[in-house]
């Protein structure tokens, strides 16, 4: 008996640290953070020529190299027409000293507009004011429940944008209601229409209101995925598997991009086989 006992003994410690060693093999290649660029390919009558979008969402402040270089050259290379910063770019307890060299490098370059996330309005009031002002600073645009119509190529294309929900934490007057029902009765009819808001959870909300498009992110790619099983396993606002952590949704009549977002250092959590990731949509 007491042998049997010492032989099951001996084989449980050789076992133990197989496993070990497995669940280190599988999980040291998901633990890489290393910038991911993704790019989508739209197709619509409306264009008469390429656009091309940057998204920039959830960076939380996060540092990408030296200047930001690891991030702004992605961007220089691939020549966007324009830059769109969906929310999270500043983070409630990181100081914004890497957003504001990410607008420095960047500036002039393109067109940039912004639309507000969550951490922004977590934030104190002084700081949230002080994100506003590097925005204006270095020629960002922030849209609150506004739309603009901008001309690229002999395309017109009409931008709205919409503030977080959590607008109400620095007494922002307009609500995100409010805000996209303003956006709904003053769309331009008959040209390419995208929505920047930094939520996907509310896809049905954007839904048969005249949007060709909806870039969000906010999801961070459910945090932890399992490739071709699992999208994602957490997001805030949707809970466990969540339905919108990232890609493409392609309901009718509306699509929707959800970027899985840059932050890295800012998450208590690490990503797990959920690269941080820079966007580009290129509309035809």
């Amino acid at each position: 008996m007491k042998n049997k006992l010492a032989f099951k003994t001996k084989d449980s410690l050789r076992i133990r640290p197989l496993a070990i060693l497995l669940i280190i093999l599988l999980l040291a290649p998901g633990l890489y953070s290393g910038l991911k660029t993704v790019r989508y390919e739209l197709k619509s009558e409306k264009v008469n020529a390429r656009i091309r979008i940057a998204l920039v969402t959830d960076l939380h402040s996060c540092k990408y190299g030296k200047k930001q270089q690891v991030l702004t050259k992605a961007i220089n290379e691939e020549s966007p027409d324009m830059i769109l910063l969906g929310g999270d770019f500043f983070d409630d307890r990181l100081p914004a000293d890497n957003c504001e060299t990410f607008l420095k490098e960047l500036k002039g370059k393109y067109p940039i507009y912004y639309v507000t996330g969550n951490h922004e309005y977590w934030a104190s009031q002084k700081k949230f004011k002080e994100c506003m002002q590097i925005l204006k600073d270095y020629g960002a645009v922030r849209l609150a429940g506004e739309t603009v119509t901008l001309r690229f190529q002999a395309t017109d294309i009409a931008l709205c944008g919409i503030d977080d929900p959590d607008g109400y934490l620095q007494n922002e007057e307009n609500s995100f209601y409010n805000e996209l029902e303003s956006v709904t009765e003053k769309l331009p009819k008959d040209i390419y229409s995208i929505l920047l808001s930094h939520r996907p959870e509310f896809y049905k909300a954007y839904q048969d209101r005249g949007f060709d498009l909806v870039l969000s992110g906010h999801a961070h790619g459910g945090q932890w995925r399992i490739p071709g099983l699992l999208d994602g396993v957490y997001a805030p606002n949707q809970g466990l598997f969540p339905k919108y952590a990232g890609g493409m949704h392609d309901e009718l009549p509306t699509k929707m991009i959800v970027s899985r977002g840059l932050a890295r250092e800012s998450t208590r959590v690490p990503r797990i086989y959920n690269r941080p990731e820079l966007v580009f949509i290129d509309i035809l």
